[in-house]
């Protein structure tokens, strides 16, 4: 019997420790208690990197990509293809360029549905 008791007190307390991790993962609110603006602010090296190095070569992908998109809307035309190949390469880059909160790595906001 003592045996048993051991071996039920080892597996209550593994199930217990393993149930913690899942339980501590507490999500902040901000004053207005929407969901939506509680991001998490990037600290001010990823600001920094990002105004200088990120936002630059994100600008020109911009620009390189409306120029070849110039170029490619022949043969998108004929494939259908004019609003997959625009969004892969003006908008999305023009997205990530201009939506994107500074330092952030996702688009930095949430559209409601």
């Amino acid at each position: 019997m003592k045996l048993f008791r051991s071996t039920a007190v080892a597996l209550v307390l593994t199930t217990g420790l393993l149930a913690l991790p899942a339980q501590a993962e507490v999500v902040q609110q901000n004053a207005s208690g929407d969901p939506l603006y509680s991001v998490k602010a990037p600290d001010a090296f990823s600001m920094v990197a990002d105004l200088l190095i990120a936002r630059p070569l994100l600008i020109a992908a911009t620009v390189i990509g409306a120029g070849v998109f110039v170029v490619a809307l022949p043969f998108a035309a004929t494939g259908g293809g004019i609003g997959d190949a625009g969004r892969a390469l003006v908008v999305e880059p023009g997205k990530a360029a201009f939506v994107r909160c500074l330092g952030c790595t996702g688009d930095g906001y949430n559209k409601r549905q």
